[in-house]
């Protein structure tokens, strides 16, 4: 339950400016941020930095932990799972921060071409979507259960940083590249047999290495992220796009062998992985030139 009032239906704030879902306000966030899905994930990241200085859980299940990583301000944000999430997140977080924002997002996927076995890190050069088709249900002229949705580019500077970072940390043997497809759901969009429901989703990982030839893993974040940074350009779309946006994901699903990540396989890649996270956001923005002004802010003190 909320526990402030809001001042708005449309744009919902509270007297101090926190956000309805979020519940973040300006000088809480830094324009430097690592979104994961899993709170646990955002914890065991969070203790590679040099400080925390803010952790604030939402009633709608965010978790932001700001903090310094070599002196410079870095957010954790762990949102659940889901475009709509990650929309709420993107969103809310562009609402009470100034200037550029650089996200990452580390999560888990599902891979879906050889060689990339569980702990891997497969980095998104880009993301397409995939939605169940209602109607197919419903509507005997209906041709696909699926609806496929364009590929949305990456960030290509931020990309190429997450690359070298993630290389250097994990092993070139460690990381693979290629086009994440984000679904709507774990299991009927994304191609799972399952004997109680009807999802007509036979051929559905043929179709999509199909359309999608350098298609490398599935999710459920990657292209409402991308998609949100590509249109971060105002109201009328002719202002500078202000979100950049990448993506590596740890493969915990290994879709072609039929094989789950281990809990400790899981701890031991998320510790260097993030690290090499956080090292590739400090690299992309090395100074607090042109960002979120310190005056007022949870940093304020400590830069």
């Amino acid at each position: 339950m909320p526990e402030e009032q809001m001042n708005s239906a449309n744009r919902p704030t509270s007297l101090d400016g926190r956000t309805y879902h979020v519940e973040t306000k300006r000088g809480e966030v830094s324009n430097r941020i690592i979104t994961v899905g899993d709170p646990q994930r955002a914890h065991a990241i969070s203790q590679h930095l040099d400080t925390i200085l803010m952790t604030k859980q939402s009633h709608r299940g965010f978790l932001t932990i700001t903090g310094l990583y070599k002196q410079l301000p870095v957010s954790i944000v762990a949102i659940g799972m889901g475009s709509p999430m990650m929309d709420f997140f993107v969103r809310e977080t562009r609402m009470v921060v100034d200037g550029p924002l650089a996200i990452i997002r580390f999560g888990s996927c599902g891979s879906i071409i050889s060689g990339a076995q569980t702990g891997d890190i497969i980095v998104g050069d880009g993301a397409f979507g995939i939605t169940r088709n209602y109607a197919y249900f419903d509507d005997a002229s209906e041709k696909d259960a699926y609806v496929l949705w364009p590929n949305v580019d990456a960030d290509t500077l931020l990309t190429e940083g997450v690359v070298n970072e993630m290389v250097q940390g994990v092993g070139a043997q460690r990381v693979f590249r290629g086009l994440v497809g984000n679904a709507d759901s774990f299991y009927g969009s994304q191609g799972r047999p399952g004997a109680d429901f009807y999802d007509a989703n036979e051929g559905l990982l043929d179709r999509v290495r199909k359309e999608f030839p350098q298609a490398a893993a599935l999710e459920m974040e990657s292209h409402m992220l991308f998609h949100l940074a590509r249109v971060s350009t105002g109201r009328k779309g002719d202002e500078p796009q202000s979100v950049r946006a990448a993506c590596a994901l740890m493969v915990f699903a290994d879709r072609e062998g039929n094989s789950f990540i281990s809990p400790e396989m899981s701890r031991q890649m998320t510790k260097v992985a993030s690290l090499a996270l956080l090292d590739a956001l400090v690299k992309d923005m090395p100074t607090q030139a042109g960002l979120h002004p310190a005056e007022g802010s949870v940093w304020q003190n400590n830069l």
